[in-house]
């Protein structure tokens, strides 16, 4: 009995959501159909800022080989295929943590994938960061409320140590103008991001958001990063997060709409080709963990 059967044991209602919602065989939310499923999930969200014209999975999934409509539910649409070797989904939903939850349960449960990326736009919190940057996250800040039902505010949202180097890999030969940083996710986008709300609503604990984390050196803030990561920390995936840049907090630089998505989109391809190329090399020398000298 593993220390979850031990809670479960005792548990009088743990029967009666057992397997999850099932509809035509398939997980309810998602409908993928896991035998489509690829190792590495790029998961997006339908972010009118993002000024994608069309839906990010259908739009993202023409780079792939072999591409297939791989689940489709209303709330999500997912196509798998290859790029450069690598099996690849791409999901598209709505914004913020709780969203992302319920496509990490969904594909942790029935697939097989076992790397989560989030790939979409966010805010600049420090001076060194301008609108067209790619920032690849080290870690997240967890300031979002879904991952605090998951376990205490104390634990790491700390990306995988190999999609960081697959991603910074790729940035540099690409020549595009990154960061590697840490990011800061929040459930609020006006008041819990230091925006007055209607009415210019504040509380002069918001007044404080943006020079507290800007002094801590933060350098993005979004909605999806620390749920991703602390998820795929606690199941034993590996998670993590490239965003662009499209306005600055700090500098005042204003909105464009997208400004560097295309160049985050490049890196997410590159890095996730340069991660696959890090796991068969895995493969070959039957190790665990990627170090330098495995091509």
């Amino acid at each position: 009995m593993n220390c979850f059967d031990k809670i479960l044991s005792n548990y009088e209602y743990s029967k009666n959501k057992e397997g999850g919602f099932i509809i035509d065989g398939k997980p309810a939310l998602t409908q993928i159909n896991p035998e489509l499923i690829g190792d590495y999930v790029i998961m997006t969200v339908r972010d009118p800022l993002l000024a994608y014209g069309g839906d990010p999975a259908e739009l993202l999934s023409e780079r792939l080989e072999d591409r297939v409509l791989a689940g489709q539910s209303g709330m999500f649409t997912t196509y798998s295929g290859y790029y450069k070797g690598a099996h690849i989904s791409i999901v598209s939903g709505g914004s913020g943590s709780p969203e992302a939850e319920l496509v990490l349960v969904d594909f942790m449960k029935y697939s097989k994938a076992n790397t989560f990326l989030r790939l979409g736009g966010a805010a600049g919190l420090n001076e060194a960061v301008h609108s067209g940057d790619v920032v690849i996250a080290s870690g997240v800040v967890r300031d979002d409320g879904m991952s605090r039902t998951y376990v205490t505010p104390n634990y790491p949202a700390a990306c995988s140590y190999e999609l960081v180097v697959a991603f910074a890999k790729a940035a540099q030969e690409l020549n595009y103008r990154h960061h590697v940083a840490i990011g800061r996710s929040g459930d609020s986008e006006h008041v819990g991001c230091g925006e007055p709300s209607v009415g210019g609503y504040m509380q002069p604990r918001h007044t404080e958001i943006i020079d507290y984390y800007n002094r801590a050196g933060i350098y993005y803030w979004d909605r999806e990063s620390s749920g991703i990561v602390t998820l795929c920390n606690l199941f034993g995936r590996r998670g993590g997060a490239v965003v662009s840049v499209d306005n600055n907090l700090i500098t005042g630089e204003s909105f464009t709409a997208g400004d560097g998505q295309d160049h985050a989109i490049d890196i997410v391809f590159e890095g996730l080709a340069n991660l696959h190329k890090m796991d068969e090399g895995k493969k070959l020398r039957g190790i665990s963990w990627w170090t330098p000298e495995v091509l």
